[in-house]
């Protein structure tokens, strides 16, 4: 329930008026003398009118403390009546001022004048007379702030024998309310009451809140003390044991491993910067308790810098010869990794110390990358370490932690080199791209030190805290995809692409490597399984489809599972297995996939293009039909914006040829047309199918016939030019194994070539196109097999539209 707020009045209607002084975070009670700080202009004021007339103001408590200019609603109408006893003005300008509360008083008028506020008050008296109710109450009030006085410690024992006295139920009330550690508005509501039984009832349900938390504080602190004293009991008696084994002739183990480590530190061969830190914790460690925490972790940290290979590394092993055959040895294809490891010892052998490159190899899973950093350590003869990065979200992982906790380690890449035991190790960073990141810190953004070749020289490790030189390791690292590596990271590494493996290069693995790892791996010899060229083409055509081997490798070892379980079976040992491409069916049941082939026959409208996936190249096939309509566009097979984008620019190039493909200049208001790209529920984009767009439409509107033996790949402008595209090998390889012989390509992709295997090439004649209209005259067959459409209500939908040779 609020307070009435009393209205002002005017001076010529009012009764007795005294200052008014506000009050912050204290109340003051009737027959209470207090000493106040008095420091602001108004409140200065009302203590300098009180003591020009009978020293007599009136204290009231504000609402809100923190309202430096109080209004008459930000305080309390129930007040004290005091009077100023000692008033003494300090050099900081504030005031101390001593008063006694005499009675109370509510606030009938305010009168706000310049200098203060003046209030008229009612005085509030206490009714006088005793009862049996009273008396038990009191005796109440005063059993039971003992027990608070007894719990709290903060309130002089005297108190409660000068209370002893008190029969006035008010007055007791006052004087004990006064004394009490609870807040202001408690208080506040003990000196609104007037009568004496309700001031008393509101007490007493005070002190027995408070007194139930001292008890409850009273208990924690007795538990905190119980626990420290049992720590400091355990403390002593593990000295007493120490101290006896001493006199018992016992080695003192704390000793002795202290001397081992200076031994360590005097014969290991460290950095100056490092010395001198092991040095200096050593002689901390001598001072401390070989018990308490901070002796583990100043012993764990002398450990980990003695045990840091600082100086020793291994000697390259150059002998450029040696390490292409081991390169060539473990891996099929992949040359320009290799090139780029022999380019590297090649200088390591004319310099003696050239700071480690940084080599990213990138490209789909299965392709080797993993292991191909084995071959790098094996052929340079290092030490190999190997850290995965999957699923890395805490710098501390790279960094290392801080040393202000039991249980800091440094980061993976010092803990690598501890491992291997070298300064000089070839460290593969594994699926780089799959870091992450969260509160805890960029773990990608603590690798820029480690992978920048002009700063990994002073490495700092958050847990060593001082620096380590990583100049001479021979950083690898893999990704799946670049898109997920930040650019500052990507410029601080040498990114080397491996694109995937060709078919050719597949069988070659299949039987140079992954046979022989099965065959071993499941207690087979060459002698009891042959693998004819026709199974292994038969596994990874219809049964893989991936850039790398992983699949194949599976689809071996499920076959080996199949013939041991037939040689156990038949208990045959000499039973010899021949597996062509009706085995390879036999044990592993229907094809999974199926691969593109040519067309059967030339076909109006019908368009072979080609296009890259992850897992290889594949023939892409579009269909043209043209329908009696108003212009009308219709894309479907759930293509990406990028070949929604690139029907139209090959339409609109259609359109600006009208005359030279021998169409009406209007034709394209008479028609509907419809592309389709087959395969409708694959997700299809790419900037490579515009040519092959343009040449379908061009072949429904002028009826001619597109060559089935020819695929094409380029992207398209407005004008006509063709554009180049990506992956041409994974392309022609799929143009290939389709029985396509003629590819047209970009002209600016004729420099890829070079990177083409030879048998691929061998097998397809490859011309360069510029514009447009080559590839139109490449692939359009004869002369129009209808008029040209001046009337297209004679189309017939779903008429015969190929031409068989």
């Amino acid at each position: 329930m609020t307070e009435p707020i009393p209205t002002p009045v005017s001076e010529e209607s009012r009764a007795e008026l005294f200052p008014l002084l506000p009050l912050r975070d204290i109340v003051i009670f009737p027959a209470m003398v207090t000493p106040l700080f008095v420091g602001r202009a108004r409140s200065i004021q009302a203590l300098e009118a009180a003591m020009e007339k009978d020293k007599t103001v009136f204290l009231a408590t504000q609402r809100d403390p923190k309202v430096d200019e109080p209004e008459a609603g930000d305080i309390f109408d129930v007040g004290t009546l005091g009077q100023v006893i000692q008033m003494l003005k300090l050099p900081d300008g504030t005031v101390k001022v001593l008063v006694e509360g005499r009675q109370r008083g509510r606030i009938a008028a305010f009168v706000n004048r310049d200098e203060c506020f003046f209030v008229e008050i009612d005085l509030l008296d206490d009714p006088v007379g005793a009862t049996p109710e009273l008396e038990a109450l009191i005796r109440s009030v005063n059993e039971l702030f003992e027990t608070y006085v007894n719990l709290s410690k903060k309130i002089p024992p005297e108190m409660v024998a000068s209370l002893a006295g008190v029969n006035d139920p008010g007055r007791l009330a006052d004087m004990v309310a006064a004394q009490l550690n609870v807040r202001i508005n408690d208080k506040q509501e003990i000196l609104s009451l007037v009568a004496p039984k309700e001031r008393l009832e509101t007490l007493l349900g005070l002190i027995e809140r408070e007194v139930e938390i001292l008890q409850i504080e009273k208990k924690i602190r007795s538990r905190v003390k119980s626990q420290m004293e049992r720590s400091q009991k355990e403390y002593y008696l593990n000295e007493q044991m120490r101290a006896i084994q001493k006199e018992l002739g016992e080695k003192d183990e704390f000793k002795q491993e202290i001397r081992e480590l200076e031994e360590k530190i005097r014969k290991r061969k460290m950095s100056k910067e490092a010395t001198d830190k092991a040095a200096g914790e050593l002689r901390k460690l001598k001072m401390m308790s070989p018990m308490s925490a901070e002796a583990t972790v100043v012993r764990n940290y002398i450990e980990w810098l003695v045990s840091l290979p600082w100086k020793k590394g291994t000697r390259d092993d150059i002998d450029l010869e040696r390490a292409e055959a081991i390169l060539e040895a473990d891996h099929y294809g992949l040359e320009k990794v290799k090139e780029r490891i022999l380019e590297y010892l090649a200088v390591q052998a004319l310099v003696k110390k050239i700071k480690g490159p940084i080599l990213c190899l990138v490209g789909p899973p299965g392709v080797g990358k993993t292991s191909l950093g084995r071959s790098i350590a094996k052929s340079m003869g290092r030490k190999f370490v190997r850290m995965s990065l999957g699923g890395v979200r805490d710098e501390a992982e790279i960094r290392g932690h801080r040393r202000t906790y039991i249980g800091a380690m440094p980061g993976k890449i010092i803990q690598g080199l501890r491992k291997s035991g070298v300064r000089n190790p070839v460290f593969l960073l594994d699926e780089i791209d799959k870091m992450s990141t969260d509160f805890r810190g960029d773990p990608s953004s603590a690798l820029l030190e480690v992978l920048d070749p002009e700063q990994n020289s002073t490495f700092g490790d958050h847990f060593l805290d001082i620096d380590y030189d990583l100049s001479s390791v021979l950083f690898v690292a893999t990704a799946n995809t670049l898109f997920s590596i930040p650019r500052p990271l990507q410029d601080r590494m040498e990114v080397i692409r491996i694109e995937g493996y060709t078919e050719e290069e597949k069988l070659h693995i299949a039987k140079r490597y992954l046979l022989i790892k099965q065959l071993e791996a499941h207690g087979l010899s060459a002698d009891e399984v042959h693998f004819a060229d026709t199974g292994y083409l038969e596994i990874i055509r219809l049964y893989t489809r991936e850039a790398g081997v992983r699949s194949l490798e599976r689809e071996i070892a499920t076959i080996c599972r199949k013939i041991a379980r037939e040689l156990v079976k038949s208990k045959e040992k000499r039973k010899r297995f021949q597996i062509g491409a009706s085995q390879v069916r036999k044990f592993l049941g229907v094809p999974r996939y199926s691969y593109g082939l040519k067309e059967e026959a030339d076909s109006i409208g019908l368009c072979t293009g080609l296009a890259w996936t992850e897992v290889g190249g594949e023939l892409l096939t579009i269909e043209t039909t043209v329908l009696p309509g108003n212009g009308k566009m219709t894309v479907t097979g759930k293509l990406g914006e990028v070949m929604r984008e690139s029907s139209q620019a090959a339409l609109s190039y259609i359109r600006s040829r009208w005359e030279t493909l021998g169409l009406e200049k209007d034709f394209y208001h008479k028609l509907d047309i419809h592309i389709h790209v087959p395969e409708g529920a694959i997700p299809k984009d790419g900037p490579s199918a515009g040519i092959t767009m343009a040449t379908a439409l061009a072949s429904a509107l002028t009826r001619r016939p597109v060559d089935r033996n020819l695929a094409m790949t380029g992207e398209i402008t407005l004008r006509g030019r063709v554009l180049p595209i990506g992956g041409l090998k994974e392309k022609l390889l799929a143009a290939k194994r389709a029985g396509i012989t003629k590819v047209l390509i970009p002209k600016e992709n004729e420099k890829n070539l070079e990177d083409v295997p030879p048998s691929i090439l061998r097998s397809l004649e490859v011309l360069p196109v510029a514009h447009m209209d080559e590839v139109l005259e490449a692939a359009l067959l004869g002369t129009a097999l209808a008029p040209v459409l001046h009337n297209p209500e004679e189309l017939v939908p779903g008429q015969d539209e190929t031409v068989r040779h």
